[in-house]
């Protein structure tokens, strides 16, 4: 101890503050990279064309909208990221749930006076689930080396 100034001898302990600073960088860094290739897999998967996707395969999209609103966000109270379609500024129905786990939704035919509503069954057509499952075996080597002091 004798030679040693004090400075550097704090520089040779644990820094709980600059760890954890390190770590919550690296996590955010990490998990939204995970949900963009997430994201990315996902409107992959899901193709533009006419034709009805057969059930247990990913959807068609037949105007893009499903496959544009497809988002992902850290959140940070929960160190977790959320990614999936965005709910449209629809009163009625929703649409990507019921794409992806099967069930009811509501839909608007006919135009202005002659408008109704009709429930309509869909089958599961999973995209986001894929997806994850296609990514996750990549996230172990994106967490290697991640976090830098």
């Amino acid at each position: 101890m004798i030679g040693y100034k004090l400075d550097t001898m704090r520089g040779m302990f644990f820094n709980a503050k600059k760890v954890i600073s390190a770590t919550n960088k690296a996590e955010r860094k990490v998990l939204s990279r995970f949900g963009a290739f997430v994201r990315t897999s996902a409107r992959h998967s899901i193709r533009k064309r006419k034709r009805v996707s057969k059930p247990g395969e990913p959807p068609s999209s037949h105007t893009g909208l499903l496959r544009r609103f497809i988002f992902f966000g850290y959140d940070r109270d929960r160190s977790s990221v959320v990614i999936g379609p965005q709910r449209l500024n629809q009163k009625v129905g929703d649409a990507p749930h019921a794409l992806e786990y099967g069930g009811t939704s509501t839909v608007v035919e006919g135009l202005r006076r002659r408008r109704r509503k009709r429930r309509i069954k869909i089958a599961a057509r999973p995209f986001m689930g894929p997806a994850f499952e296609r990514e996750k075996p990549k996230l172990p080597a994106m967490w290697a080396n991640s976090i830098k002091a």
